[in-house]
């Protein structure tokens, strides 16, 4: 093989490989567009143990999310998951698109757990993107509303919530690696 049929073989094995780009976490305030909705790519299902070391941590000790017989002779007749752990699984899973960026997290507002979360139920969310404000005090940052909708595997919505975050603006230098 001579030296210019090597080079071409190399070329087409160059072509070949896929440069996988470095994943981003968050967006900055100029990103956020209102009215979009973003479904969120990350999902969890809940595990048992989930549920009994989140109860443990945050000493929730209601039998409904740790005691089987008492669960059973209840309402819904299973182990309820603690919705707290809902709910802080459902904003986690939105972090690399919302907040990833954030400066802080200014506030939670009319949380509602719309339906149960059972154990090995599997969640899901989506976000909307309601009002951006840049800030009257620092002119390099924003805050962007959101209303986030949790759900389960059979598509049922389980939690929502609106929340306002502090966003960085992209900096005025910018380089690309």
């Amino acid at each position: 093989m001579n030296t210019e049929e090597l080079q071409t073989q190399v070329l087409k094995l160059i072509n070949k490989i896929t440069i996988m780009k470095s994943s981003v976490l968050g967006l900055y305030f100029e990103d956020f567009q209102v009215g979009e909705e973003i479904t969120h790519a990350l999902s969890k299902t809940i595990f048992e143990s989930d549920n009994n070391f989140f109860s443990l941590l945050t000493m929730n000790h209601h039998p409904v999310h740790t005691n089987l017989d008492y669960a059973q002779a209840n309402q819904h007749g299973k182990i309820l998951v603690v919705g707290t752990l809902v709910f802080s699984l459902v904003v986690g899973m939105t972090v690399p698109d919302i907040s990833g960026r954030a400066i802080a997290n200014l506030g939670y507002e009319n949380i509602k757990h719309i339906a149960p979360v059972f154990i090995n139920d599997t969640l899901y969310a989506r976000s909307k993107i309601l009002d951006k404000k840049e800030s009257d005090s620092k002119p390099d940052r924003g805050i962007v509303c959101v209303e986030t909708t949790g759900y389960n595997q059979s598509g049922e919505d389980v939690i929502s919530f609106k929340r306002k975050v502090l966003i960085k603006k992209q900096p005025i230098w910018k380089h690309n690696i």
